[in-house]
């Protein structure tokens, strides 16, 4: 879940998205971006 769910925040930027991003990685202990190595490779969506 919380990777479809950073997947879509990635696409869209969605402030929503991001809150319930941010609602699972406490219920899950994660740290956001738990799959990227170097934070230099995040594409941000233009808003």
């Amino acid at each position: 879940m919380y990777e479809f769910t950073w997947k879509v925040f990635k696409e869209t930027g969605n402030v929503d998205t991001y809150l319930l991003l941010k609602e699972l990685e406490k219920e899950e202990h994660i740290s956001i971006l738990p799959y990227m190595d170097n934070a230099s490779e995040i594409d941000y969506p233009v808003t």
